[in-house]
């Protein structure tokens, strides 16, 4: 699934070929997808696209006549293209642009959604609703971490996943950060010290700044908006490497499961 970096990658893609553009239609060819496409997304025609924000893994198309929410899933990648350009397989969602350029949707798995609200959703729909800070604001800081983690019994792993405790800390940049921070995933987050999340904090900022500056993670069924896939996955330390020898140690990684997820660490460099 693509993780924040990834779907702030595809923000900033789209973004300047949307800003200030008029919707000229709305094209529906599969409406199955997560959730049904909301029928609501034809009264956008006609509408000025105004603002392309992220929150969490949600994109939020702000417009003059009402906001779409987008995520993409599994499987979902996003593509500017001129509007004549022919269909292919698994493309189920489309805004033709009057600048003669379309935001089209495809997604073969179909996990992704399309959704209209009538208000800014960032607070008030249910699928944006109780979520913590962004990672790279001020609002998530080690003091708000090591807070939240008193008396936590549950993985430090899983606990930075929570999008209830900070949103888009994803499965591979846990794994990198906390190898990085030297805290084995397996530790009880109410055990680690005001001072390791000093140390964690910056590490889980710089290794989602470096993934979005460097076009996100290569995933099997992620690209970026131009078609080029990312490039972070060359520096990965840990995640997929479960069984190979450590970077900083050369010991053995360990692969374990943590939340239903794979967890790739050092026993060594990891306490």
């Amino acid at each position: 699934m693509p993780e924040l970096p990834e779907v702030e990658v595809s923000r900033r893609g789209i973004e300047p070929h949307l800003l200030g553009q008029t919707i000229e239609r709305v094209v529906v060819r599969n409406s199955r997808l997560r959730w049904p496409v909301s029928p609501e997304l034809n009264d956008l025609v006609g509408a000025q696209i105004q603002r392309v924000e992220r929150r969490a893994k949600y994109l939020i198309i702000t417009t003059t006549h009402g906001y779409v929410i987008i995520h993409l899933g599994m499987s979902g990648a996003l593509r500017v293209i001129p509007s004549d350009t022919p269909e292919v397989k698994h493309d189920h969602v489309e805004l033709v642009l009057r600048s003669g350029v379309s935001l089209r949707y495809n997604d073969p798995r179909r996990f992704g959604c399309w959704l209209f609200s009538a208000e800014h959703p960032a607070e008030q729909h249910p699928l944006l609703q109780g979520l913590g800070p962004e990672p790279l604001t001020d609002e998530f800081n080690a003091d708000y971490l090591y807070q939240r983690s008193r008396g936590r019994q549950q993985a430090i792993k899983t606990f930075i996943m929570d999008n209830h405790v900070v949103v888009g800390v994803g499965n591979i940049y846990a794994n990198e950060a906390l190898f990085k921070a030297g805290i084995h995933p397996n530790r009880a987050a109410g055990r680690v010290s005001e001072k390791r999340y000093q140390q964690l904090v910056p590490i889980i900022k710089e290794t989602l700044t470096k993934a979005i500056a460097q076009g996100g993670t290569t995933l099997q069924d992620f690209t970026q908006v131009d078609g080029q896939p990312g490039y972070f996955k060359q520096e990965l330390m840990v995640y997929g490497r479960g069984g190979k020898l450590c970077m900083q140690c050369r010991g053995r990684l360990k692969e374990i499961r943590l939340g239903q997820r794979s967890t790739v660490y050092c026993p060594a460099c990891q306490r």
